[in-house]
């Protein structure tokens, strides 16, 4: 009794204090990788690269940290982000977010485009500027604010570099200096300054963007260095043993923010291994506390290590509307979840609202194509899911298809469409292309010309399995892909895989169309 009275005791004074205890890693799930985070006030923003999808660099809020909504994107416009062609994994890499005097700031870098620029705006959920471009080789700039002043850091070739800009006209105000090489490990990058106690803190990724990434930190007196390692780097890996089983790998890029109770809290990078040590979500965005005495090193969740049952105490959690499992197609924009490959044409793409249809019209460019076709897709965001739509094919001829797609990029990817084989006779095709192959599993002649038909993809650990349904009849099982052909492991590159509904013409006379009635998307626990 005595026991119960003490517990009781304490849930009052947890539930008193407004504290939490646990939460959920990832905390963004699916394709979110290089995650910068800053606070204003009781709020915080998170941003992360997206490279050649469109709209470009997804915003999210939260009030806890750990629950996040997406609320935008900073690159809407061609004029802030052209895409034109580029090949896979080219496009934005590594956003930084910073808030400084009433104005936010995402710096970023087109590794395909001009290189390096920022967008700037007073309402994150809003229009963004157009780029300021800044004339400095190198990827993964980022912002650090003091005495009216603006500094950048950036990695041109292996070190780290300083300099002070203009953030209204991207003018460098001071030459480049060379303030760190990291602790030797390779590919030194991600770098963000923070000042704490009177010191400089640097804190870099080494490693790669692979299973053997780590962050380190380095700190001084001087903004321009010397910066002196810290001798418990990395603070933040799962190379050694203690993480050799942890279903989390590859974590890195990481940012930290102070919340608004005083505590220390990083996001950072990872990835979640499936079929053996394949991965295929792409790299996620994670959540872990950090322990940062008065003059001391950060301390990154006691051991460096992250897991995904986090039982530790929190902010007083707020919960966010969570997203539809379907999406119905009735409102004139589709939702932030979605994403064009390159920069669309937007004539090709069309939302009836009065009959929820989304609309694509074929064009001769294929999946195989580094160009302007027909797609739009979302994240696949859990390894076990549920994927479905509705659809009907008009006006096409011979050849013309329209579907969904397991999309990782040009070489890999996973179709599974209706195709017209002649005038009144139509097929359910799946095709895969693995690099240089490209291969139909199988082909079935539909009875006759369908007004609709339903296609479904269930992903598991191991395979992505193919079924369809004729005017709302029972399932067919058409066949089943192996997942690991699609993963990074594979197929490298820095994305993570969509689910995408696409529509191509075999010829560019064709007037085809597809209409999709709804899209549903959801785990399966």
């Amino acid at each position: 009794m005595k026991r119960k009275i003490t517990f009781m005791l304490l849930a009052f004074w947890v539930a008193a204090l407004g504290w939490a205890q646990g939460y959920q890693n990832p905390v963004i799930s699916g394709f979110h990788p290089d995650p910068s985070v800053c606070r204003v006030g009781n709020d915080y923003y998170l941003v992360n690269s997206s490279f050649e999808f469109f709209p470009g660099v997804p915003i999210y809020h939260s009030k806890d940290l750990v629950n996040w909504q997406q609320i935008g994107h900073c690159l809407t416009r061609p004029s802030q982000l052209s895409l034109e062609k580029i090949g896979p994994s080219g496009g934005i890499y590594a956003p930084t977010l910073r808030y400084h005097d009433g104005t936010f700031y995402m710096v970023t870098t087109n590794v395909t485009g001009r290189g390096n620029f920022l967008v700037h705006t007073k309402d994150p959920a809003g229009e963004w500027s157009e780029p300021v471009w800044i004339n400095v080789p190198g990827i993964d700039p980022s912002l650090y604010f003091e005495d009216g002043k603006c500094y950048l850091t950036i990695n041109p070739d292996n070190t780290i570099y300083l300099c002070e800009i203009n953030p209204q006209t991207g003018e460098i105000l001071a030459p480049r200096k060379a303030i760190w090489s990291g602790t030797g490990g390779r590919y030194p990058e991600g770098p963000h300054i923070y000042k704490k106690d009177g010191w400089y803190y640097l804190m870099i990724s080494e490693g790669g963007t692979e299973y053997g990434h780590n962050v380190t930190i380095a700190r001084s007196k001087n903004i321009y260095g010397p910066y002196e390692a810290n001798p418990a780097n990395p603070i933040l890996t799962h190379i050694n043993m203690n993480a050799q089983y942890n279903p989390i790998q590859g974590i890195g890029h990481a940012d930290f923010v102070q919340a608004h109770d005083g505590s220390w809290w990083t996001v950072c990078l990872g990835f979640r291994p499936q079929s053996g040590l394949h991965h295929l979500l792409g790299r996620e965005t994670f959540l872990a506390p950090v322990r940062w005495d008065k003059n001391a090193w950060p301390v990154i969740n006691g051991d460096g290590t992250i897991q995904l049952e986090m039982d530790v105490p929190t902010l007083p959690l707020q919960s966010v509307a969570k997203a539809d499992t379907i999406t119905w197609f009735s409102k004139p924009q589709l939702g932030f979840e979605w994403n064009y490959l390159r920069n669309p044409a937007l004539g090709n793409y069309q939302v009836l609202e009065g009959d929820s249809l989304l609309r694509l019209r074929a064009t001769t460019f294929t999946l195989d194509d580094v160009d302007t076709l027909t797609f739009v897709g979302r994240r696949q965001e859990h390894i076990s899911f549920v994927a479905r739509t509705a659809l009907s094919l008009h006006e096409a001829m011979a050849g013309d298809e329209a579907g969904v797609t397991i999309y990782r990029n040009n070489q890999a990817h996973y179709d599974f469409y209706l195709k017209q084989l002649a005038k009144n006779k139509q097929a359910i095709v799946l095709r895969y292309r693995m690099g240089k192959l490209t291969h139909i599993e199988r082909e079935a002649e539909l009875p006759k010309v369908v007004k609709t038909i339903t296609l479904q993809v269930t992903g598991t650990n191991n395979d992505y399995q193919f079924a369809c349904s004729l005017n709302n009849g029972e399932y067919q099982p058409i066949g089943r892909i192996d997942t690991r052909y699609l993963s990074t492991e594979t197929n490298g590159g820095f994305t993570g895989t969509y689910i995408g509904l696409f529509a191509v013409a075999k010829e560019a006379q064709s007037k085809a169309y597809a209409d999709f009635k709804y899209f549903v998307y959801k785990e399966n626990k």
